[in-house]
C-alpha cells in the first residue's frame, strides 16, 4: 500500500470532521489538496469561478447544516479573494475551516511570486489562524483548527505550502477524537436567582430575540406567557421567533417595523436573549437590561447591563421559567400588540393602491408574491440592501423556512454564493436567491457555477438598476444620489446565453406565473423582474443628530413600506386579546 503523503492526510481528517465539499479554485499550491479531494469518495471538490464565492457557499453551508464548512484557494491573489465571505461566515458564527495555500517552504520572506502573509492577513477574520511548517505539525495543527472552527463557531484558517503539502505523511501521528458540535451552557445558580428577583420586581418586561433564539421557540413563548411579555426581534432572530407567536410586536433596528421599538423603551425590564443587536442607539438607556448569551464577550457592548447571564437561551429559560412568578396583568402587553397592529396598518396603506397594476412594479409586491409562491421549507439567501428591507418585512417565518444573508458584515453579491452552498446540502429542497441587480452583478460569474453543477437554485433578481440602499444613504444625509445608477443587460437573456431558464418580467400581471414556471424548472433559473427605482419613503421627520451611517430616527423606522402577512398575523393575535 502507498505511503500517504500530507495533502491525503490533510483530507482524510478533514472528512473525519464531517465536511462533505470543499469549495475553491484550483491552483498550483493547491494542486496536492486537490487530487487528494479528487482520489477521496468521502469528499467533493467545488470549483466556483471566484474564490470569494468559495467562502460565502461554505459559511451558508455550515449555517444550514451546522457542520464544518470548508473552502479553499491557491497562493497569494487566490486566498485573499476568501477574506470577504471569510470575515461573513466568522461574524454569522458559522464555523468554516479554510485552507489558505503558499508559496514554497524555502521561499517564504523572500519576495516570491504571489507571496502574501496568510497567517498574519485572515487573523482578524478567525478565531485560529496558523501555518504549516513541518509535516509532524500538520495532523495536531489541523485538528486544533477544527476544534476552534467547531467550538468556537467561528473561521479557522491553516496555511500550507504546496511542497509541504506533497511531502511523505508522518507516521502513526496522533488521531485526537474531533469536537463536532457544541456543548449546551447553563447559567450558575446565582445568576438566575438574581435574574427571577429581577423579573419578580418588574411589572412590565421585554423581551428582544435574536439568532440564539435558535431551537428556544418553545421556551421563548413560555416564558412571554408565564410573565406576559411582549416580543420583539432582530434581523437575524426573524427566522426562530417570529412565527406561531402570540406575543410579537415586530422588529427594531433599521429595518424595523411594528411596536418593538416602543416595547423596549417602555418596559421596566428589557431582556436581550441571544442577540448581539449592533444598533445601540434603539436600546434604551432609562430602563433595567438583562443580556442572556452563550458568548461572554458579547455581554455589555452594546448597552449598560443590570445584570450579565452567560448561557444558552435554551438551557437559561428551561432554569428561569418554573422559578418566575406568573403575571396576571396584561395590561402592558396588550397595549403593545395593539401598537403593532395599528403601526402595521399604517404601513401598509401605502402600497396597496393598484400595485398589481403599477409599472414598474413595485418590488414590495414582487416580495410579497414570493412570499406566497416559495416552498414552506424554502432557503431564502438574501442580498445586502434593499433586498434585506423585502425579505425582513415580506418573508414569512414558519419553523421550516431558512432566511440567511450577510446581516453581520453587510457584504454585497453573498445572494448567489450562499445560495450555492444550501443547494448542495439538499438538492431537493427550494432555494431562492433574493437578489438586487448590484450584488447579482459584482459576482454574476458563478451564475456559471449553478449551470455547471445543474444546481435548481431560483434567483429572483431585484433589477431596480440602481444602488437602492446606497441611494436611500445618500438621500437621508442630505446629498444628492450619485455613482448609484447601474446600466443592466437583460439578465434573462445573460441567463439563457448561459444555458440557464431565464424569463424577465416587466408587468405585474406576468409576476406570479413567471415565478411559478421557474420554480417548476428542474435546474437553475432566473427570473428578471424589473422594479420601480423608486419605491423609498423617508420619515419626514429626521434631525441631524439622528444621522448615523444612513440615518436613523430614534422613534421611528427609516424606510416606510408594507409589511406582507404580518399585518394578518398581528391582526390575529389583536383578535386573541381577552376582553374584560
Amino acid at each position: 500500500m502507498a505511503k500517504q503523503n500530507l495533502a491525503e492526510q490533510f483530507v482524510d481528517i478533514l472528512t473525519k470532521a464531517g465536511v462533505k465539499r470543499l469549495y475553491g479554485v484550483v491552483g498550483d499550491s493547491l494542486n496536492p489538496i486537490v487530487d487528494a479531494v479528487r482520489r477521496n469518495s468521502a469528499i467533493d471538490w467545488i470549483h466556483v469561478r471566484h474564490e470569494e464565492t468559495a467562502a460565502f457557499a461554505a459559511g451558508a453551508e455550515a449555517q444550514i447544516t451546522g457542520r464544518l464548512g470548508a473552502c479553499a484557494g491557491s497562493s497569494g491573489p487566490g486566498n485573499l479573494h476568501l477574506i470577504n465571505g471569510l470575515y461573513d461566515a466568522h461574524r454569522s458564527m458559522a464555523p468554516v475551516l479554510a485552507l489558505a495555500s503558499h508559496i514554497p517552504s524555502s521561499e517564504v520572506g523572500l519576495g516570491y511570486f504571489q507571496e502574501t502573509h496568510p497567517d498574519q492577513l485572515f487573523r482578524e477574520c478567525s478565531h485560529y489562524c496558523e501555518m504549516i511548517s513541518s509535516p509532524q505539525q500538520m495532523p495536531r495543527l489541523l485538528q486544533t483548527a477544527i476544534q476552534h472552527a467547531v467550538g468556537r463557531s467561528g473561521v479557522s484558517v491553516v496555511t500550507l505550502p504546496g511542497d509541504i503539502a506533497d511531502r511523505p505523511a508522518p507516521e502513526r501521528a496522533a488521531e485526537t477524537a474531533l469536537v463536532t458540535s457544541r456543548p449546551a451552557v447553563r447559567p450558575g445558580d446565582a445568576e438566575i436567582d438574581r435574574l427571577v428577583d429581577l423579573i419578580d420586581g418588574a411589572e412590565k418586561v421585554t423581551l428582544f430575540c435574536g439568532s440564539g433564539t435558535k431551537g428556544a421557540h418553545a421556551e421563548v413563548m413560555e416564558f412571554a406567557q408565564k410573565i406576559k411579555s411582549p416580543v420583539g426581534h432582530a434581523l437575524r432572530g426573524k427566522e426562530w421567533i417570529q412565527y406561531d407567536n402570540p406575543f410579537d410586536v415586530g422588529m427594531s433596528g433599521l429595518l424595523g417595523y411594528g411596536a418593538a421599538y416602543e416595547a423596549t423603551h417602555e418596559c421596566d425590564l428589557l431582556i436581550l436573549l441571544g442577540t448581539d443587536f449592533p444598533y445601540n442607539a434603539f436600546l434604551p438607556d432609562d430602563v433595567k437590561i438583562v443580556q442572556v448569551d452563550v458568548r461572554p464577550e458579547h455581554l455589555g457592548r452594546r448597552s449598560k447591563l443590570d445584570l450579565a447571564v452567560w448561557g444558552d437561551v435554551k438551557e437559561t429559560l428551561r432554569c428561569l421559567t418554573p422559578r418566575v412568578r406568573t403575571k396576571d396583568d396584561r395590561a402592558f402587553l396588550d397595549r403593545m400588540l395593539k401598537k403593532h397592529a395599528d403601526a402595521l396598518e399604517g404601513v401598509v396603506k401605502a402600497y396597496t393602491r393598484k400595485v398589481d397594476k403599477h409599472v414598474p412594479i413595485h418590488p414590495e409586491y414582487v416580495a410579497a408574491v414570493l412570499d406566497e409562491v416559495a416552498d414552506d421549507d424554502a432557503v431564502f439567501t438574501v442580498d445586502t440592501g434593499m433586498c434585506n428591507v423585502w425579505a425582513a418585512r415580506y418573508i414569512s417565518p414558519n419553523g421550516r423556512r431558512r432566511v440567511i444573508g450577510s446581516f453581520t458584515h453587510g457584504s454585497m453579491a453573498n445572494a448567489l454564493p450562499m445560495a450555492i452552498g444550501a443547494q448542495f446540502t439538499d438538492r431537493g429542497r427550494q432555494v431562492v436567491s433574493m437578489s438586487g441587480d448590484g450584488g447579482f452583478s459584482m459576482l454574476m460569474g458563478d451564475f456559471l457555477t449553478l449551470v455547471q453543477y445543474d444546481l435548481p437554485v431560483k434567483v429572483v433578481l431585484f433589477d431596480n438598476s440602481s444602488l437602492g440602499m446606497v441611494e436611500l444613504e445618500m438621500l437621508v444625509a442630505g446629498l444628492p444620489s450619485h455613482g448609484t445608477t447601474n446600466k443592466n443587460p437583460d439578465f434573462a437573456a445573460v441567463a439563457r446565453a448561459c444555458g440557464a431558464y431565464g424569463v424577465r418580467v416587466e408587468k405585474p400581471k406576468d409576476l406570479a406565473g413567471a415565478l411559478k414556471a421557474a420554480f417548476k424548472h428542474k435546474g437553475p433559473a432566473l427570473v428578471d423582474v424589473v422594479t420601480d427605482p423608486n419605491a423609498l419613503s423617508i420619515p419626514p421627520k429626521i434631525s441631524a443628530e439622528m444621522v448615523t451611517g444612513f440615518a436613523l430616527s430614534a422613534s421611528k423606522i427609516v424606510l416606510d413600506g408594507g409589511v406582507g402577512r404580518m399585518l394578518q398575523m398581528a391582526r390575529s393575535n389583536l383578535r386573541n386579546v381577552p376582553r374584560p
